[in-house]
């Protein structure tokens, strides 16, 4: 048992030494999503962190294997969609976001496990509505 206790601990440790680049990119306001207030502060809480240039790394995120599940979670939810380059999209990219934000933000997103660890970021049923009302899709 304690030998294998001093194998977990050891590749624990070896872990560490993975990192994963945790980084926000310089936020060019112009660049950013243009939104009403109310739309604007929902998006900055409940999607920011993941579709965002603006990236609050938690403590837990710099220890290996989180740093690079919620890495990955970042990178992938950067490429998704980024509000902070939304003025850089074209108009066709724009809408074809505005349609997958209409229909990810009713049940998906934010994800799961991101509520788990940030209760405030799950929506209302509310808040859903009005993101979907903003995005101006008709079903």
């Amino acid at each position: 048992m304690k030998r294998t206790l001093l194998i977990f601990l050891i590749v624990f440790i070896v872990m560490q030494f993975i990192q994963t680049e945790q980084s926000n990119e310089a936020i060019v306001k112009d660049n950013e999503i243009k939104a009403p207030l109310e739309v604007f502060t929902i998006l900055k809480q409940s999607c920011y962190d993941c579709h965002s240039d603006n990236v609050k790394w938690p403590w837990y995120s710099k220890i290996a294997p989180a740093s690079w599940i919620i890495s990955s979670h970042v990178n992938s939810g950067r490429d998704a969609l980024n509000f902070s380059q939304w003025e850089t999209y074209t108009k066709e990219e724009k809408e074809k976001e505005l349609k997958d934000i209409y229909r990810t933000v009713y049940a998906v997103m934010p994800l799961p496990s991101y509520i788990w660890l940030h209760p405030e970021a799950d929506l209302t049923k509310e808040q859903r509505s009005l993101i979907r009302k903003w995005t101006g899709v008709r079903k």
